[in-house]
């Protein structure tokens, strides 16, 4: 059996794990309603009271929250307690505007550290490891959220903080650092440069816990090869509560969701309609123990599926499939929608080719064009014109099959991307739309 830090809830049937639910829902819809004005608002605009709420299903009656609601609500208007209640203020960077802040109660702070311990035992991690977090500290919910959670599994944390990466890969090696926190985008470039500096062997790296953005099958690989760590993913955001929502176990076959925590629900990109298991689609999510900022229905924007099978690793928990892009990373070009994880999922296994992208959209007059930059493995003046051309002309037409549209096929030479410590950047929109 594998080893869980809280093994009862883990593991609880799914009967019991439902009852449990439906009564934390009752109690957070009826919280919410009496402590937030801005959801009592809501749900009397629409019909609805906390009553009403009688079986799960009764979920769908509720309004949805989205991201604009909650800047609307700045700085406090959608905290259910007052400030004095509170022991910690976090949020989103706000760099597309105010900042979403985040509120936490005493007892939010412990169930957040107990979920991201969930998921750092459920990658491997135990008391004997040394974790260097390379997130930035500050209102980005990440590096606090990863940092209590391994200490309460009882690991030395290292709050090294993002940036400085000659300082990181100094620090990997003097105290033989085992774990590593870091977006897959920064745990890349660290994973290149071990493997150029012949510093794999003289490292103690052995699991990767990497969030904030989704990583892909071949930037996974290409990690975990550079630089011998077995890589894990997890899942969360500072309006939910931050990292712990959701993490991979070992066998990494999705992402086990806080089912007692969270109520999870798929729903369509296009008409919001509740999608079933297995259907692709926006997650949305409902917390069912936060004091401090209740959420309902909240539309996350990532996208994904629900997988409510028992793990063979007997967690019982939903899966989310890996995060396969987000509703407003999505690009409309000529009238089709481009994600950037399509392209992403398009290179994986090209073994010409490293995980470095970039897609630019421009427009020439009233007609839009799209160019992919994908980057080689090795510098293509050691390529033949025909080899060049042959690579060029399939992964033309595999784009072309999978987007559905004509674009251009830059190929580049190594490292001629740009590196990114936070998360990565793949679309430059040119258009003054």
């Amino acid at each position: 059996m594998a080893t869980m830090w809280q093994q009862e809830i883990e593991m609880m049937p799914r009967k019991s794990l439902e009852a449990l639910q439906l009564e934390r829902l009752k109690w957070s819809v009826q919280y919410s309603y009496q402590n937030v004005p801005f959801y009592r608002a809501k749900m009397d605009e629409n019909g609805i009271k906390p009553t009403d709420i009688k079986n799960l299903s009764d979920l769908q009656y509720l309004p949805y929250t989205t991201k604009e609601d909650l800047r609307q609500c700045y700085p406090f208007g959608a905290f259910a307690q007052p400030c004095k209640n509170l022991v910690r203020l976090q949020g989103s960077s706000g760099t597309t505007g105010k900042p979403t802040l985040v509120g936490y109660t005493r007892n939010d702070l412990n169930n957040w550290s107990d979920l991201v311990a969930r998921i750092a035992v459920a990658a491997g991690v135990t008391c004997e490891d040394i974790a260097q977090i390379s997130f930035g500290y500050g209102l980005f919910t990440g590096a606090l959220g990863l940092h209590q959670g391994l200490e309460r599994v009882g690991a030395m944390v290292v709050p090294l903080s993002s940036g400085n990466t000659e300082r990181q890969l100094l620090m990997m090696e003097d105290l033989q650092t085992s774990v590593l926190v870091a977006t897959p985008s920064y745990g890349l470039y660290l994973s290149e440069l071990i493997a150029e500096r012949g510093l794999k062997d003289k490292l103690n790296l052995r699991i990767g816990l990497f969030g904030s953005e989704s990583c892909s099958t071949e930037a996974r690989r290409m990690i975990e090869r550079n630089a011998g760590i077995f890589v894990t993913d997890n899942y969360g955001m500072s309006e939910l509560i931050g990292p712990g929502v959701a993490g991979e176990c070992q066998l990494r076959q999705g992402l086990h969701v806080a089912e007692d925590h969270f109520l999870p629900e798929i729903i369509s990109i296009e008409n919001q309609e509740i999608l079933g298991e297995g259907k692709v689609g926006e997650l949305v999510m409902t917390s069912l123990t936060k004091e401090a900022m209740p959420i309902i229905r909240y539309r996350t924007g990532d996208i994904t599926c629900i997988n409510y099978e028992p793990c063979a690793c007997g967690r019982t928990h939903a899966r989310i499939d890996k995060i396969k892009g987000r509703v407003d990373d999505m690009i409309i070009v000529k009238g089709v929608n481009v994600f950037p994880s399509q392209v992403e999922n398009a290179i994986a296994g090209i073994t010409a080719l490293s995980p470095h992208y970039m897609l630019v959209v421009q427009r020439d007059g009233i007609m839009d064009s799209l160019e992919v930059k994908l980057e080689l493995k090795q510098n293509p003046q050691f390529m033949g014109c025909e080899e060049k051309h042959r690579l060029e002309t399939m992964l033309y037409t595999k784009l072309r099959s999978l987007l559905g549209l004509r674009v251009k096929v830059t190929l580049v030479a190594p490292k001629s991307l740009e590196r990114f410590q936070g998360k990565a950047k793949h679309v430059i929109d040119l258009r003054n739309i």
